[in-house]
């Protein structure tokens, strides 16, 4: 059975092992697909594995001999879900394998904007530090994190792991989400509005849907305190992004740091990209070797699943 990977570089650039990939038949990778190439490459494709590669309704139906459709993701709106389930062709995702890598970069922006650890290193190389008359500066407020309020919008698998991390610098955790829990002595659940405007740090973790685009906005930017910080690790769109880069130039919020933007690779004029106080990482929080070597597996074991007429992890039953 054909195999075609339409942007298999991200995945893996070189230091994952493909045997197991390469075992499940013939298989064709490709680093990129552009999206004018992606029938002609999968034409004579059962299986079709993407990441970030769109496959569209006219795409799907342009492809006789699709069978299967594989997201090397935990997200699959990039893929047709509903244009698929018409040719009872199933998607499959790869839930849960970043988890870990995502809550550990969550914090590495938070110290980072809270430590300024990595700024101060840029400056002791170029030479700042020994031309100081005192033994030691620092250019940012140092901030200590222990007693402050973690608000995490979103307590799934991610938000958890988030929440574990906050408890262990010691911070209280307040969580919203769309579905009500009771508060544990652990987490206190609020409402979205409350955790705005009485959290230190908001750090989102919920999926991109209709009700939760622009989440992020000049509204709730309001609420918070001056002296807390925004983090987003999980979809660009949450925020709206000249909303944020206002309330940061404006001193209205201290800083934010994402991961994630609308529009990846972003435009060169996106407002983030310069606001003050703002890191932002190129879309790297699932990217340790360990997790993208467990999202290669499951992805493997979906296939070999479907081939078993015994699919899992499919997302358009």
């Amino acid at each position: 059975m054909n195999i075609v990977v339409l942007d298999g570089y991200t995945l893996n650039p070189g230091d994952l092992n493909r045997e197991e990939l390469l075992a499940l038949g013939a298989c064709e990778i490709y680093d990129r697909t552009p999206p004018q190439a992606v029938v002609g490459r999968a034409a004579d494709a059962a299986i079709v594995l993407t990441n970030k590669t769109v496959i569209s309704r006219e795409q799907i139906f342009s492809l006789p001999k699709l069978r299967y459709i594989g997201v090397l993701a935990t997200g699959y709106n990039i893929v047709d879900v509903a244009a698929a389930r018409e040719r009872n062709i199933p998607v499959t995702n790869v839930p849960s394998y970043g988890t870990r890598s995502v809550a550990q970069h969550t914090f590495a922006l938070l110290l980072e904007l809270t430590q300024h650890a990595g700024h101060h290193a840029h400056t002791v190389r170029e030479g700042r530090w020994t031309k100081c008359p005192d033994f030691c500066y620092w250019d940012y407020p140092l901030v200590e994190l222990a007693d402050l309020r973690m608000g995490i919008v979103g307590l799934g698998r991610i938000g958890n792991a988030v929440a574990e991390l906050a408890r262990a610098f010691g911070m209280s955790v307040l969580a919203a989400g769309s579905t009500p829990r009771s508060s544990t002595n652990d987490v206190q659940f609020v409402e979205l509005e409350t955790l705005f405007g009485q959290s230190d740090v908001v750090s989102l973790h919920c999926p991109l849907t209709p009700l939760t685009k622009d989440l992020v906005n000049a509204q709730r930017l309001a609420l918070m305190k001056p002296t807390a910080f925004l983090l987003n690790t999980s979809r660009g769109a949450l925020v709206d992004e000249p909303a944020l880069a206002d309330a940061l130039n404006s001193g209205r919020i201290s800083g934010a740091a994402v991961d994630v933007l609308s529009l990846e690779p972003p435009a060169a004029d996106n407002p983030l990209l310069r606001a003050k106080n703002c890191l932002v990482t190129p879309h790297i929080a699932w990217a340790t070797r360990a997790a993208r070597s467990r999202l290669m597996q499951v992805a493997v074991a979906n296939v070999r699943a479907f081939l078993s007429d015994n699919p899992q992890n499919v997302v358009n039953k």
